[in-house]
């Protein structure tokens, strides 16, 4: 069964970084066929994605990180990234990965919760 595990979050000052990190694991073929999304879900909002990397490694994001959050991957780890830098209170969010909308969803993981506050 996939099991994807977020880590990386924490409490950080307006304008600071965070570098969140997902392990992928049980996956049916291997990781690097999966394209993949960070999301994130503000308290008592629906959850939404903000970047996105394909198997090839073409990356997109929200208008709301473009030019602050970086997604990358390592296949031979399993692993997907978020580079989060200049960070502001409208981030503070519980981050979660996942495949992209429209395709059937692995399992959701518990999340890694984004703190920013001064």
């Amino acid at each position: 069964q996939v099991q994807l595990v977020e880590s990386g979050g924490g409490l950080v000052q307006p304008g600071g970084s965070l570098r969140l990190s997902c392990a992928v694991s049980g996956t049916t073929y291997s990781f690097r066929v999966y394209s993949m999304n960070w999301y994130r879900q503000h308290l008592g909002k629906q959850r939404e994605s903000v970047a996105s990397i394909t198997y090839g490694g073409a990356t997109d994001y929200a208008d709301s990180v473009k030019g602050r959050f970086t997604i990358s991957r390592d296949n031979s780890k399993n692993m997907l990234y978020l580079q989060m830098n200049n960070l502001k209170p409208e981030d503070t969010a519980v981050y979660y990965c996942n495949r992209p909308d429209g395709i059937t969803a692995f399992p959701w993981g518990q999340g890694t919760q984004v703190t920013v506050s001064s």
